[in-house]
């Protein structure tokens, strides 16, 4: 078991060119594992952010040319990669998903270049929000996910896996916690009104609510006409404490987590022992 995990956030603005996005990528984790990365997280529709053409991809002969990109280059820099979410057409099961519409999947991909976890999108962001898109109804594209919490050890660490609007559902994450985890990981696309707003509250309220440390990856400007999104990619400590961070352009950080974080702050402050609603 390590006692050290150094984490990387991947902070874009992805558009419509999924060939543009991978070479964005390409370039940003080249100088996250410079910079020491091991686990290095991209965000939501990292590599496609257009929610109508997802089907598209998902059925079209790019979809293996694009993965395959990712578990390259996840083998050639010895880490472990999360696509933030990508639009699946298959179910875990293996059945395709119905009425034209995805799955919205965060994968792992371990140095071996192999799928080690798979979390598909639960709670969809379907909402009217005070911007130039005014209204945004995911269920159009996507079907909801299984209720099936996802952790996945990378290096002695348990990493829980959600996806942006998930932030806002506590009681995914206390699953999660009881699975064991230790880090939880938020890739987004929050607006950029209501990353303002409640962004940086909620990853800092699920970090002290199950002592976590919380990595939320998010993207970043102008996508479109109507279409902004709010960046602040951040990384919350076990306490609540923001321990790295960016503003609205695109980049990356590094930070060293520390397992003795986790034990000094659940040890000193034993919430999760003191629960009585279960």
């Amino acid at each position: 078991m390590m006692n050290t995990l150094n984490v990387a956030a991947i902070q874009l603005t992805s558009t419509k060119n999924w060939q543009e996005n991978v070479r964005e990528v390409t370039r940003l984790v080249e100088l996250a594992v410079q910079d020491n990365a091991r686990l290095v997280v991209l965000p939501e529709n990292v590599f496609l952010f257009a929610g109508r053409e997802m089907r598209d991809l998902a059925e079209s002969d790019d979809q293996a040319e694009l993965l395959k990109c990712v578990t390259e280059l996840a083998k050639k820099h010895n880490i472990y990669l999360v696509i933030g979410s990508h639009p699946s057409l298959l179910r875990p099961d293996g059945v395709e998903v119905p009425d034209g519409k995805v799955r919205q999947t965060c994968w792992v991909v371990d140095p071996q270049g192999e799928f080690v976890g798979r979390y598909d999108k639960i709670h969809l962001f379907d909402v009217t929000v005070d911007d130039k898109a005014a209204s945004y109804k995911e269920s159009d594209a996507i079907e909801k996910g299984d209720l099936l919490p996802q952790v996945v050890d990378i290096d002695g660490f348990k990493i829980g896996l959600s996806i942006c609007y998930d932030v806002r559902f506590p009681e995914l994450y206390r699953a999660l916690t009881d699975q064991g985890a230790d880090v939880f990981l938020v890739p987004a696309a929050f607006t950029y009104v209501t990353g303002k707003a409640h962004w940086d509250i909620l990853l800092a309220a699920r970090s002290i609510e199950n002592q976590c440390f919380v990595l939320g990856v998010g993207q970043c400007g102008w996508h479109s006409k109507t279409r902004q999104t709010f960046g602040h990619s951040s990384l919350y400590s076990p306490f609540g404490r923001k321990l790295a961070g960016l503003e609205e352009s695109p980049g990356y950080f590094v930070y060293r987590i520390e397992r003795e974080d986790l034990e000094h702050c659940r040890t000193k402050m034993p919430c999760l022992s003191h629960r009585r609603l279960k």
